[in-house]
């Protein structure tokens, strides 16, 4: 099985699974396993990629 959060970058928009009133969040870093996201309603969060899997949704940004 492929580790998906592996090809999340900056720029990159994305939800967390669990999450769904975060809403969608921008991709500031994702360093070691560790991304850290702006979401529009959480705010900057740091997530530890080995125990959520987030949900690309523009790879534009």
């Amino acid at each position: 099985m492929a580790d998906m959060n592996s090809i999340i970058t900056p720029g990159m928009i994305v939800r967390h699974p669990d999450r769904p009133e975060w809403g969608e969040g921008q991709v500031q870093s994702n360093i070691n396993g560790r991304i850290t996201v702006n979401f529009r309603e959480e705010g900057k969060v740091v997530l530890d990629g080995a125990k959520v899997t987030l949900i690309l949704v523009s790879a534009m940004g």
